[in-house]
């Protein structure tokens, strides 16, 4: 039972991971999430998706404590982290911070749970 609510939480979250890579596709600085309103749309989709990442890490990591810590090439107390931000201080989601993640660490992240579910 554990074992596939961590798969299937693995599965959502290599889901959102494409969304935000799709998104991200029509964004080549920063600027682009700020500068009209298709690009701050995009943010605002993106942001959710970071959160809904971080939102089914936060459930894997209640059911099994140790399951996460197997992976430590990912910092994923600062996804978890992120979630939070989003959640309860999105006035303070910064566009340079998101156009980073998307642009440096998700395809490390997706690469990570790609494995993981193999």
């Amino acid at each position: 039972m554990l074992d596939d609510i961590i798969w299937e939480n693995l599965q959502l979250i290599s889901e959102s991971l494409d969304l935000i890579n799709n998104r991200f596709e029509k964004i080549s600085k920063p600027e682009d999430f700020v500068l009209h309103e298709s690009g701050v749309l995009i943010l605002d989709a993106i942001a959710m998706r970071l959160q809904v990442v971080g939102e089914l890490l936060r459930k894997i990591d209640k059911e099994d404590h140790s399951f996460l810590k197997k992976y430590s090439e990912i910092n994923w107390d600062n996804i978890i982290r992120l979630r939070d931000i989003v959640s309860h201080h999105y006035e303070k989601v910064d566009h340079e911070i998101i156009f980073d993640i998307c642009k440096n660490h998700i395809p490390k992240l997706r690469k990570t749970i790609q494995k993981m579910i193999r």
